[in-house]
């Protein structure tokens, strides 16, 4: 069979079953092609006419339309900004906005990614700064345990470092930027979650009533970790309403709808 056949045939299937995306893909034929193609271990420049065994991905094609498990996780592998990563149910898939302003901003010296998760963002950090170090914390070791798994891989063990932290509680230091993808849903919306979403780790997405429970002890936190015009930059997803009502007096700048920017003087 024909691979651009058996991309088709796929992603109408997932169509027909009414899977929900947004774990690397937003559609049923861009989430089909990633399971496809890389289930093949093929590359994403391989041609549609391609030959290729349907039966070898049929079992993954089976568990995404039944266990309604995103193909990141069946693959064991997640794209952000053309670089790969190991995820595992461990940590969220990887997908933050953060990801394509870190380019935008002067270069840091000291770079704090605070829930760090798969590490994806302070790779990405380590990637966009070369002369920066980084230093990445989580307070689940499980999600360290994949962090420190995508570090061995990108060859960045000597400028990327690992710590277990409750946000900064064990974080030593100052930085010139604090970039960070803290839990941001709201009780409400976590009641109504699909159920791709439910295969990620609850307390990396569950942040109490209205979203804003890490966010608020980051905020109070922060000024005392950020070197004189250091800068947060922190995802809030949907919970920005909320952040905007909670801190009237706060000149929030979003570079994105759901990322905020804030210089450490602007912390009160």
């Amino acid at each position: 069979m024909k691979l651009g056949a058996l991309i088709t045939q796929t992603a109408r299937r997932f169509s027909a079953a009414r899977l929900h995306y947004g774990h690397g893909t937003d559609n049923a034929r861009d989430e089909a092609a990633f399971l496809v193609i890389r289930g093949l271990g093929l590359s994403f420049k391989v041609s549609d006419n391609r030959e290729v065994d349907p039966a070898k991905i049929e079992p993954l094609v089976r568990r995404r339309i039944t266990e309604r498990i995103p193909a990141t996780y069946l693959l064991h592998e997640a794209w952000l900004d053309g670089v790969p990563f190991y995820v595992d149910q461990r940590v969220i898939v990887p997908r933050s906005h953060i990801t394509f302003l870190l380019k935008d901003l002067d270069a840091p010296r000291r770079v704090l990614d605070l829930c760090t998760g798969s590490a994806c963002l302070a790779i990405l950090a380590a990637r966009a700064y070369p002369r920066a170090r980084i230093v990445a914390s989580d307070f689940s070791p499980a999600a360290l345990a994949v962090a420190r798994k995508n570090v061995a891989r990108h060859r960045l063990e000597r400028r990327v470092r690992l710590l277990r932290s409750d946000l900064f509680r064990h974080v030593p230091g100052t930085f010139d930027l604090v970039i960070t993808n803290p839990p941001y849903v709201d009780a409400s919306t976590m009641k109504k979650l699909p159920r791709e979403y439910r295969h990620e780790p609850r307390r990396a997405l569950a942040a109490g009533r209205d979203g804003l429970a890490f966010v608020r002890r980051i905020l109070t936190e922060a000024k005392s970790h950020l070197a004189p015009n250091g800068l947060l930059l922190c995802e809030v997803g949907d919970s920005r309403r909320a952040l905007e009502r909670a801190y009237p007096g706060l000149g929030f700048a979003w570079p994105h709808e759901s990322v905020f920017l804030l210089q450490r003087e602007g912390l009160g």
